[in-house]
């Protein structure tokens, strides 16, 4: 009876000891952000686009910033943090997409390109620059201006969630 109390604590130290040296660490966000980064900064966006449409670079850069905070544990500064996110709006065009007989449009496509330089100050080897490339269709017989409210929330949200894993899930 002794040798199966001796056997079965042996058995409990032993579990012990191998579920607290297996440790995972989850996020639920995505981040996989080094403890030593603590700060974030999103310089303004300006819109360098041929097309233009004067609330962009407005929104995109305060979506941006929206979702760091809401995604990550880092505080913001306006200037200099550990993680930099600065570029501008390339791209803000309408093409034709699914053409019908008589060469009309069925669909137009609205695409939002944006580039995008994120500087890594803690661990410089993860610093990239990339352009970034959004759309949304929408029906021809529309105008853009009649959907463009609608549209562009659409694509600066999968801007954001593009960058955001490329950046800092490492995707």
């Amino acid at each position: 009876m002794q040798k199966k109390l001796v056997s079965f604590f042996i058995i409990i130290i032993l579990l012990t000891g191998i579920t607290n040296s297996c440790r995972i660490s989850y996020s639920f966000t995505g981040a996989n952000i080094s403890p030593a980064v603590k700060t974030f900064s999103v310089y303004y966006f300006p819109n360098r686009a041929r097309l233009v449409n004067p609330t962009l670079s407005q929104s995109f850069t305060e979506a941006l910033r929206e979702k760091l905070q809401r995604q990550t544990p880092l505080n913001e500064l306006a200037e200099d943090g550990d993680l930099i996110f600065e570029g501008q709006i390339t791209g803000y065009e309408v093409r034709p997409m699914s053409i019908q007989k008589e060469d009309m449009a069925a669909l137009n496509r609205l695409t939002v390109s944006v580039r995008v330089k994120y500087t890594n100050n803690i661990e410089p080897d993860q610093s990239i620059e990339q352009t970034f490339s959004a759309f949304e269709d929408f029906d021809a017989a529309s105008s853009l201006s009649a959907v463009e409210d609608g549209l562009v929330p659409e694509i600066i949200t999968k801007l954001t969630e593009d960058i955001f894993n490329a950046t800092l899930a490492n995707w």
